[in-house]
């Protein structure tokens, strides 16, 4: 029996949803990262001293050709940087994706600016969004808890990466873009994730970030050619030696500059700590 609908239209002349397809999957050929030396591809070395990383990972999985790929990124890169000097060239390739890592730079600096970080952020996808790129920034996890720092700084920095993330939050809520969550990131503490400097992901880290990368891009509807494999392969492995020279070289000399730059805002921290905290005078 045909039944009558209280708007009159007979249920059997009711199309059925199921019957549509969905739109397929939009294939896309150029793609641009930006940001600062995880962009670059830092802890995940190739063979003959060059990095690879998240933005190579994810140009295969989205078959993109060597002309469609640019990397715009360099090691040290703020916000600032990303919007004057990167974003310009960005733009000259009219990328149809674009992957943003940066922020953690401006979060070890004395002269943090949220809101001007904010107003770089913004114009940044903004500006891609002009010319139809689908721009995914990332927002930090606690790097107290892979990069072990005295427990002042490890306070200041945690506060200052609230602050960032409250930036980007704010941003990807007014802008309605995708964000890769690296919080909520499986595995993301999991010190096998980082490289022996633990401010860096290692290959898996990479790997991580691409795959994530990969289904927020396949939730925007654009097709992921190949898979994303966590399986790592092609990489070079650093040895102890290596490892030795690298904390040497690079790591000591880099927790002396930075905690250098934010011990002013630690002091802050503990000094405002030690005020709220401090028991109360006896009558």
């Amino acid at each position: 029996m045909t039944v009558l609908r209280e708007d009159f239209t007979l249920a059997s002349e009711v199309p059925d949803r199921t019957d549509f397809p969905l739109p397929a999957p939009r294939r896309v050929s150029r793609l641009a990262v930006l940001g600062d030396s995880t962009a670059v591809g830092l802890g995940d070395p190739l063979p003959g001293g060059t990095w690879r990383g998240v933005g190579p990972l994810v140009a295969e999985a989205l078959g993109i050709e060597p002309d469609g790929y640019l990397n715009a990124s360099f090691t040290g890169a703020r916000m600032r940087c990303v919007r004057t000097e990167q974003l310009p060239v960005a733009l000259a390739h009219r990328p149809e994706v674009v992957l943003l890592i940066v922020g953690m730079n401006d979060t070890l600096r004395s002269d943090f600016d949220a809101e001007a970080i904010a107003a770089d952020l913004d114009e940044v996808v903004t500006g891609l969004h002009a010319v139809g790129s689908v721009v995914i920034p990332v927002r930090f996890h606690d790097h107290g808890r892979v990069f072990r720092l005295p427990g002042a700084l490890s306070r200041a920095l945690r506060s200052r990466i609230d602050e960032l993330n409250a930036v980007i939050d704010g941003v990807v809520a007014a802008r309605g873009v995708p964000c890769l969550d690296l919080m909520a990131l499986p595995g993301a503490y999991d010190l096998t994730a980082w490289s022996v400097d633990r401010l860096h992901p290692s290959e898996l880290g990479h790997r991580m970030l691409a795959q994530g990368y990969a289904d927020l891009l396949t939730q925007a509807g654009i097709e992921i050619r190949v898979p994303v494999s966590l399986e790592c392969s092609g990489g070079a492995t650093a040895g102890a030696v290596q490892h030795v020279g690298w904390l040497v070289v690079k790591g000591i000399p880099w927790l002396w500059r930075r905690g250098r730059d934010l011990l002013p805002y630690a002091a802050r921290i503990m000094w405002r700590s030690y005020w709220e905290n401090r028991p109360a005078p006896s009558r």
